[in-house]
């Protein structure tokens, strides 16, 4: 089991693999890595609270305040808008990169999503010709997209 404390509180005592699926805040979810945005749930989403919206596979109640959790590596890049099935698509700049063994992680910003990290081979990097200030489109499946009530 993974006991999680903030400030004396406990915020999760669970298996580690349902700590990483659906952590209960976005301080754990950051812990881990991950993106985490919260926001409002809609019918077939969430309205991110940074500005945004987020289409989800499993929409929560309307109204609910929840924590959409994406994993980097489930962030797809792109130098050009993508087309097909990600219902999720931004345009961003890379503002920073770092390498993580063999992957690097990139830091996107855009107007219209809070701050996102993916995370992408050093190959896919070269290819794409990736470097700080590059313009970018982001890519996340709605399956992608843990959404976990607040």
């Amino acid at each position: 089991r993974v006991l999680v404390l903030d400030d004396g509180r406990v915020l999760q005592d669970e298996p580690p693999a349902e700590v990483t699926r659906h952590p209960r805040s976005p301080w754990v979810a950051r812990m881990l890595g991950r993106n985490a945005w919260p926001g409002t749930a809609t019918a077939d989403g969430l309205d991110l609270a940074g500005g945004g919206h987020l289409v989800v596979a499993e929409p929560l109640t309307p109204g609910t305040e929840a924590l959409a959790v994406i994993a980097p590596e489930a962030v797809s890049v792109h130098r050009e808008k993508p087309t097909g099935s990600p219902r999720n698509i931004w345009p961003g700049t890379v503002r920073e990169i770092t390498s993580g063994g063999s992957r690097l992680r990139l830091l996107i910003t855009s107007d219209r999503a809070p701050d996102l990290v993916a995370e992408i081979t050093p190959q896919a990097a070269a290819e794409l010709r990736i470097a700080d200030g590059t313009e970018v489109w982001t890519g996340v499946k709605a399956t992608e997209v843990t959404v976990v009530p607040l």
